[in-house]
């Protein structure tokens, strides 16, 4: 009897590689779809544990990636690649529509044609909600603000839920919240803080620059939220879900832990942009930036966790202090 086999698109990123460890010592074959840099190396962000195969393939590109899945038949397919920051989405909006939107179409059709019977993993996020409703769950209008959030709306209605009420496909999205680890891109804030607060405490002068310190979301663990995608391809019917914390902490919260972690202490001073946080020294070591600050802010990002614990019996297993502490001292 073989093993099941599962491929995973965006495997060397953060969810990509805490995925394919849970699901290598579940006993799955799994198989992760990577792109070629223009020396033909593969670049690995992240960790994987021994075993994992490798296929070439791009999301942008239907002959490559319908020969991944044939290489591969899968049982399971979990989507997490793509453009997956908004910086990245605003600069490159053309992208952002072909990879988070077609290229979901690519694989959810490439995949059903090459296993009928496969179950299929997309991953949605906070943003496609209406953020001025908190908290947000699965009945939660979407509202799309900017190009990251259509796309993923769009992939959502045409790729998971008409596919799954017209095809009968078993195909579902989790709606993502913030998710954090140590193995998150510098280019998310909560990397950012984390480092540069670390470089400050052995480099003098390293100040770091942030937007709105008031800002709330609901940020949780990487490694909690892969169990959750998981769980979700093993019921009996295909469904969406909400997966978060359901708390919300500010990026105050954020940075003020950080120091406690780090042994030291912070005093705030000044107002909105003039606003400045000093270590026991004096020294300012966060400012305020209008370079990031956003004078709309985009409302509260709450995810409410209610059907999820209901349904699948999850829920996160580390704390917001816990997932801090794991940032700093860099375990992952």
């Amino acid at each position: 009897m073989r093993k099941r086999r599962v491929f995973i698109t965006g495997i060397i990123g953060q969810d990509g590689s805490y995925l394919a460890e849970l699901l290598v010592d579940k006993g799955y074959e799994v198989h992760g779809l990577v792109y070629k840099n223009l020396s033909h190396d593969i670049v690995y962000e992240n960790p994987l544990p021994e075993g994992v195969i490798l296929h070439e393939g791009d999301l942008k590109e239907c002959a490559s990636l319908v020969r991944a899945i044939e290489e591969v038949v899968p049982d399971e397919v979990y989507n997490l690649a793509g453009v997956s920051d908004l910086q990245t989405a605003l600069k490159f909006p053309h992208k952002t529509t072909e990879v988070n939107y077609y290229g979901v179409g690519r694989l959810v059709n490439a995949s059903m044609r090459i296993n009928p019977q496969v179950r299929i993993f997309q991953a949605g996020s906070a943003l496609m909600f209406d953020r001025t409703i908190s908290p947000q769950n699965e009945l939660t209008p979407f509202l799309a603000k900017e190009p990251y959030s259509e796309a993923k709306i769009r992939a959502h209605k045409d790729f998971v839920v008409s596919y799954r009420e017209n095809e009968g496909v078993f195909v579902c999205t989790g709606s993502l919240f913030n998710h954090e680890s140590p193995r998150r891109d510098l280019r998310f804030v909560t990397q950012k803080i984390v480092q540069t607060l670390i470089n400050n405490k052995h480099r003098e002068g390293e100040v770091l620059e942030i937007g709105n310190l008031d800002a709330k979301r609901d940020w949780g663990f990487a490694g909690d939220y892969v169990e959750a995608m998981w769980m979700m391809l093993q019921q009996d019917k295909p469904d969406d879900y909400v997966i978060a914390t359901g708390k919300t902490h500010t990026v105050r919260d954020f940075i003020e832990t950080v120091i406690r972690v780090l042994g030291r202490s912070i005093v705030w001073g000044g107002k909105g942009l003039e606003e400045v946080g000093k270590d026991e020294e004096g020294n300012v070591i966060v400012k305020v930036s209008e370079k990031y600050y956003q004078t709309e802010e985009l409302g509260v990002h709450c995810g409410d966790i209610s059907k999820i614990q209901r349904v699948l019996g999850w829920k996160p297993k580390v704390s917001f202090e816990e997932l801090i502490r794991l940032m700093v001292e860099g375990k992952k």
